[in-house]
């Protein structure tokens, strides 16, 4: 479950950065907000898909949290956003 909390969070963010950076594909807040969480969750279920997500070392201790996978669905939400987000935006300036 953490994966997938982390993956939509990573999204999000990662959204919102590509919105930042690409300013005239941008959909506000909440559109980034929105698109890259939609983006994390896709990024984090192909890293799953492919087996991504069972690379890593698991940390000591009661937690069973296994550090590398966090940090991959992290990185695959991030970028899952960024694309989807400027795949939505650069639909809607076309349509506009």
């Amino acid at each position: 479950m953490e994966q997938v909390i982390t993956s939509l969070i990573a999204g999000a963010i990662g959204g919102n950065a590509g919105g930042a950076v690409f300013k005239n594909i941008s959909l506000g807040t909440l559109g980034n907000s929105l698109a890259g969480i939609i983006g994390g969750g896709l990024g984090g279920q192909l890293l799953s898909a492919v087996g991504a997500g069972d690379i890593g070392e698991t940390l000591a201790g009661a937690t069973g949290l296994d550090i590398g996978s966090l940090v991959q669905q992290a990185a695959g939400g991030g970028v899952g956003g960024v694309i989807v987000m400027a795949v939505v935006g650069l639909i809607r300036s076309k349509m506009s």
